[in-house]
Parts: C-alpha cells; sequence; structure tokens
C-alpha cells in the first residue's frame, strides 16, 4: 500500500528533545515501511526515517532560532504540496489535527486524521460537525468524550519501538521520575510534595516553554530548594533508557484530560511502574497493581510509593510488550487503511455506475 504520513512541523520525527506527537509519527512511519509498504513522510528535513521523506521545512519550528516565523505559511505550503501529489498514495494519513480539512474535503474518504490533542475545546464541535466526512482516530477512549458525536473510526493506543527501551530489573540508587513538560496541568508540584513528604529524591527531566516561565520560576523553582530534588532539564530519546530504568517509579500526577501520555509506555518498556491520578487515558493504560497505582490523592501516592515492591518489573514489561509496541500500533493502524480504501473504492465504483447511467 502507498501511504502518506502528514506530521507537524513543530518538532523533528522525531523529536530530538520533548515531542509527543512528532514521536509516535516517526515510530509509526518506520513499522509501517518494516512491514512491507510503500511509505512517504511529509515533515521538516531534520527528520530522521525510513520511509520516503519528503522536507517541508529546513528544520522543525521549535528550534528554528529564527525568532519571526509563521507556522501557518510552514503547514499551508506543506498541504499544498500534498494536495498536488494526493495521487500517488491509497491513503493519506493527518497528524496535524484539522488543519487540512477545508482543502481535501473531495478526498476525504482516502484519508485518515489522528487526533493527538485534548478535545474540550471552544469551537471544535461545530468544525468536527461541518466536517463530519472526515475518519477519525482517537487515541484513547477518554480523549473521544467532548466529541461523542464526531467520525470516530477505531482508538488506536500509541505504541514504542519494542528494542527502544531495555528492561532494568534491579535499579541502582532508585528514585522517583518526573518527566514531560513543567506545567500547571502537569502538577510537578505535587511530584515534589510526594517525594518530600516520601523522603524519596526525585528527578525531574522537563522543558519549560515560554509560555510556562512565570509559572516555573514562581511556584516550582522554590520547591526545589530540597537536597532530595534534582531539575535534570530537557532531555531526548537516547536519555530516557537511563533515567526511566534507574527510577522506582514515575510519577504522573497530572490534573488535565491526558488523551494519551506517551511517557507512561515508555516507563513501562523499562520495566518501571507508574504512580498516576485517574484522569484521562490514564485508567487505560496503566493496570492497577501491575504496571503501577492509580491514585486520587498524595497521601494515596505516597502509599503507593511505599509498595513498589510489590510490582514486578519483569512483569511490567510484559505488559508493554503485549500491548504498546509499534509494530502492534501499525498493524491496527493498516487494517483501518484497508477498510477505508475498500469504503473509497465502493464510493468510486458508484459514481462510475452513476456517471454512466446519467
Amino acid at each position: 500500500m502507498k501511504i502518506a504520513q502528514v506530521a507537524p512541523l513543530y518538532e523533528a520525527v522525531p523529536p530530538s528533545l520533548y515531542g509527543g506527537t512528532e514521536r509516535i509519527v516517526a515510530y509509526l512511519t518506520d513499522a509501517l515501511v518494516d512491514l512491507g509498504h510503500d511509505v512517504t513522510l511529509f515533515a521538516c528535513a531534520d527528520g530522521q526515517t525510513r520511509a520516503n521523506l519528503v522536507a517541508m521545512r529546513d528544520q522543525a519550528i521549535r528550534l528554528d532560532p529564527i525568532a519571526l516565523k509563521s507556522d501557518l505559511a510552514a503547514h499551508f505550503s506543506m498541504l499544498h504540496e500534498i494536495r498536488r501529489r494526493s495521487d500517488e498514495f491509497d491513503i493519506i494519513h493527518f497528524h496535524i489535527d484539522l488543519l487540512h480539512f477545508p482543502f481535501f474535503e473531495s478526498i476525504a474518504h482516502r484519508s485518515l486524521t489522528t487526533l493527538h490533542g485534548r478535545l474540550d475545546l471552544k469551537d471544535l464541535p461545530e468544525a468536527y460537525l461541518r466536517w463530519s466526512m472526515y475518519p477519525l482516530v482517537s487515541i484513547s477512549n477518554h480523549q473521544r468524550e467532548p466529541l461523542k458525536s464526531a467520525n470516530w473510526f477505531e482508538t488506536i493506543h500509541h505504541g514504542l519501538p519494542e528494542k527502544l527501551y531495555k528492561l532494568n530489573g534491579r535499579p541502582e540508587n532508585p528514585y522517583l521520575a518526573f518527566l514531560g513538560r513543567i506545567s500547571p496541568e502537569k502538577r510537578p508540584d505535587r511530584a515534589i510534595r510526594i517525594a518530600k513528604r516520601a523522603g524519596l529524591p526525585l528527578k525531574i527531566a522537563a522543558k519549560v516553554d515560554v509560555v510556562d516561565q512565570g509559572y516555573f520560576q514562581q511556584f516550582i523553582e522554590p520547591l526545589m530548594d530540597d537536597p532530595l530534588v534534582e531539575f535534570v532539564g530537557e532531555i531526548g530519546d537516547e536519555d530516557k533508557n537511563e533515567f526511566l530504568g534507574n527510577a522506582s517509579a514515575l510519577l504522573f500526577p497530572i490534573d488535565w484530560p491526558e488523551p494519551f501520555g506517551l511517557v507512561m509506555i515508555e516507563a513501562m518498556a523499562c520495566g518501571t511502574p507508574v504512580i498516576a491520578w485517574p484522569n484521562g487515558s490514564v485508567p487505560e493504560i496503566i493496570d492497577e497493581g501491575q504496571s503501577g497505582f492509580i491514585v486520587n490523592s498524595e497521601d494515596e501516592a505516597i502509599s503507593a510509593a511505599q509498595n513498589l515492591h510489590k510490582i514486578d518489573r519483569w512483569k511490567v514489561r510484559r505488559m508493554f510488550e503485549q500491548k504498546f509496541t509499534a509494530t502492534m500500533m501499525a498493524e491496527n493502524y493498516l487494517r483501518l487503511y484497508w477498510k477505508i480504501r475498500t469504503g473509497a473504492e465502493v464510493l468510486s465504483h458508484r459514481a462510475v455506475l452513476q456517471d454512466r447511467a446519467s
């Protein structure tokens, strides 16, 4: 099958540092190539892929040192090129939210759109009603809740390359880990309080966006003035195995409707259990008492941290292998591609018959 993958241009594919959507696009694209398909990736030039890369920008927008730039212009140029070449592909798989909707209506039946972000935003219901012809994929069942009437075809959970991370069955000098982004909804303040109250070291590997600088300086930096807390900063894939694998647990104390939470399965791939609040996708990803603990308060999180010895890290890794590999993700998408392609062929055949009849 000839497949086009359309990535956002904000990060490289995969990102060199923080970034979820582009990372999943990279893993999916390579897994599809490994399964024998002809894949073309539309992304930034600094991407690394086994597919045919069509470079739509010289580098990722976020790390571009040029201060004045237009993300809309870059994405619209990419959409123009994809539309021009659309007949080359059996299916076009978009990962850019709904940005393409006004431009691909006539071939929506040969497309698939995976939504990677939160959907509880004003104006979205009207837009998805207006462009209801597009087949949609959610990355968790919970993600769908604000848009239950949208044109959902399936929920497909994210997956990671099986060999990307290695199991660490017995970490030396373990600590609690917080990995991701410093922001109010990610609740690094909870993570710090949990570690301090439990008397356990905490390492924070996170990026701080410009919009979150004030929050970081006012609310988080003062809490880190403690020998138990170490701020590592933003890290990439090459550092995650050591960072997550050496942790006794990943703290995921979120306070928002997390669409998926890629860091949870990254930790699981290392055999590291997760202590998480039951928001968004968490109950779909974490099996209570098996791959981690789902808690409702800081007291429960502290109790969970004291009972991590009850979690079998080898079993955590096996649960990752059974549910969250890139190959499984790609196979799930392939089944959906074939379903959509078959439907497109039926529509095309009907159109030909109608033309002949008229």
